[in-house]
């Protein structure tokens, strides 16, 4: 990232005002520091502003649609960042599993290579978050969690795998792939297993 245009610096605000009542699952981190962690990786891998944007923008339609809307995510930052955040937002289906299955699905087979690559920094933020707070709580952290510590687990490895496969090698699905190890191998180990 060269620069802090005025287009960037806008949507900066706008994810921060839209997001200002949110906060962290478990932890009470005001939810802007996602927002803003997932673009800062993506700017280690490009330039482009409208991925950055929507890296910043991705959860807005998802969860704040009535603070923000597609329509005037579309005014303020154009179709092509509208079209990346709609690719990120899951379809409200009944189950975690469902929602889980459907998003795998998008990504592997109908998503842009930039909305998979927006996807591999939010969940390389995300476990980086988990892995932080299992360092604190230990496996008394999967209880934050609904869908438990294997499908977490399973879900992360998902992504990492689809990213590899979608993207080729790059730095943030090879630290996807490097947490994903490390938390599997401290459950394992929570569990008593071995190396």
């Amino acid at each position: 990232m060269n620069t802090l245009s005025p287009r960037l610096r806008k949507a900066i605000n706008t994810a921060a005002w839209a997001h200002r009542n949110h906060v962290r699952k478990g932890s009470g981190i005001p939810y802007f520091s996602h927002l803003y962690s997932v673009m800062y990786l993506l700017s280690t891998v490009t330039d482009d502003e409208d991925i950055l944007i929507a890296g910043l923008l991705h959860d807005t339609l998802e969860d704040v649609p009535e603070e923000y809307s597609a329509a005037q995510l579309e005014a303020d930052f154009g179709p092509r960042v509208r079209a990346l955040v709609e690719e990120l937002t899951k379809k409200p289906l009944k189950t975690w599993k469902a929602r889980a299955d459907a998003y795998l699905l998008h990504l592997s087979e109908g998503a842009s290579l930039e909305a998979v690559l927006i996807s591999t920094a939010d969940k390389l933020h995300n476990i980086y978050s988990i892995s932080d707070d299992y360092a604190v709580l230990g496996e008394d952290l999967w209880q934050r969690f609904n869908s438990g510590k294997q499908q977490q687990l399973w879900w992360y490895s998902e992504v990492h795998r689809i990213s590899c496969e979608r993207l080729g090698p790059n730095q943030l699905n090879k630290q996807l792939g490097e947490c994903v190890e490390k938390l599997l191998k401290q459950s394992t180990q929570a569990l008593g297993g071995v190396d």
